[in-house]
């Protein structure tokens, strides 16, 4: 069984929606010094626009999207101590530069998290287009970034008894995407 060969050395033209079940918008945080803690967001949009030849990347998450396994710890990342859901339900991203420098894709941008917005720079991978089963052309893009959550207001956190703190500042976004093609 042969497989596809996929290069990706530039960012495709067109406009590319992401397609919520095959995406995945998340993060990562270490929790009480010694374990990594994970959540996601299920609510998300993001579009890649480069229909001038100048990309932009920009999308959004719903803060009540969050995704974790304990109720009472959703209701305090919705709560003012976290995200503030009720008074910022998005978190918003917009490129302002978006670029391939030796195989690795750089996208630099605004980040608003709570009604701030930090300058963040974002790097991983461009995948495709391919066409998929349906036809429709697709491409991938998997970035990271870390951000510290304390310079966007989420600053709620707890000494632990022998030193150290519930939750660590730095925390890592990370977003997988599928995108399609609009026609």
């Amino acid at each position: 069984m042969a497989t596809a060969q996929v290069e990706t050395t530039q960012i495709p033209t067109g406009v590319w929606k992401s397609d919520p079940i095959h995406s995945h918008v998340g993060f990562a945080v270490k929790h009480m010094v010694v374990a990594t803690f994970r959540g996601a967001f299920k609510d998300f949009d993001v579009t890649l626009d480069n229909a001038d030849g100048e990309p932009k990347l920009s999308g959004g998450v719903r803060t009540g999207s969050v995704e974790v396994r304990d109720e009472n710890l959703y209701g305090h990342l919705l709560s003012p101590e976290f995200f503030d859901a009720e008074r910022h339900p998005e978190i918003a991203f917009s490129s302002t530069a978006v670029r391939v420098e030796d195989g690795e894709l750089i996208v630099d941008g605004e980040l608003t998290i709570k009604g701030t917005t930090k300058p963040v720079e974002a790097r991983g991978a461009i995948t495709g287009p391919v066409e998929n089963v349906a036809g429709r052309e697709g491409i991938g893009i998997d970035l990271e970034t870390i951000v510290d959550r304390t310079e966007f207001g989420l600053e709620w956190n707890a000494p632990l008894p022998k030193g150290g703190f519930a939750v660590e500042n730095d925390v890592t976004l990370a977003v997988h995407l599928e995108l399609a093609k609009e026609e």
